[in-house]
C-alpha cells in the first residue's frame, strides 16, 4: 500500500534566495535566510508604513487603526 501523501503547505520559493522552500522554516529555505529576513525586521529595513508623526503630536492621540473600535 503506497498512497501518496499530500503536503500540508504548497511548496514556494523563498523570498531570500528563490530556493525551494523547507518545512521547518516556511516559507523560507533554510535557518540562515530566515535569519536574514528577521534581521532586516529588526534594523528597520523593512518599515509598514503609518500616520507621520513630529515630536509635538501626542502618541496616544493619533489614531492608528481606525476600523478597530474599542
Amino acid at each position: 500500500m503506497s498512497s501518496k501523501v499530500e503536503p500540508l503547505r504548497p511548496k514556494v520559493k523563498c523570498p531570500e534566495c528563490s530556493r525551494d522552500s523547507a518545512r521547518d522554516t516556511y516559507p523560507f529555505c533554510s535557518k540562515r535566510c530566515k535569519d536574514i529576513d528577521l534581521n532586516r525586521w529588526l534594523s528597520g529595513a523593512y518599515v509598514i508604513p503609518g500616520p507621520q508623526l513630529t515630536d509635538e503630536d501626542d502618541y496616544e492621540a493619533v489614531d492608528f487603526n481606525p476600523e478597530v473600535k474599542d
